[in-house]
């Protein structure tokens, strides 16, 4: 299984992105689906999060800018990002609870994208 992330860049504080994150492979299903980022110095921490068939959940710092989706039918996560801050400025990692074969789902990660919030 691979996940494979887009759409990072360099944005000025107020701007937009949208990130994605397609999922390939042997894939029976995808339980849950997420969003992390990691800024310098920093630990990985959890930005939003997608069960399968169920509510999102956010972190605090984002509740109301962002917006996690997902497309089952092309095993694909999205990040909408708005009203970006320069705190925001982080390598963001996608993250999948993916089952291949047999009852088991292990977590997979993207290699990530940067998103760079400048002031």
């Amino acid at each position: 299984v691979q996940l494979v992330e887009s759409g990072g860049g360099l944005v000025q504080a107020g701007g937009s992105l949208k990130l994605s994150c397609a999922a390939s492979g042997t894939i029976i299903s995808i339980n849950a689906m997420g969003w992390y980022r990691q800024a310098p110095g920093k630990q990985r921490e959890l930005v939003a999060s997608i069960p399968s068939g169920r509510s999102a959940n956010y972190a605090d710092s984002v509740k109301g800018r962002f917006t996690i989706s997902r497309d089952n039918a092309k095993n694909t996560v999205y990040l909408q990002m708005n009203s970006l801050k320069p705190e925001d400025t982080a390598v963001y990692y996608c993250n999948a609870n993916i089952r291949q074969y047999g009852s088991i789902y292990m977590n997979y990660w993207g290699k990530g994208t940067l998103v760079t919030v400048s002031s």
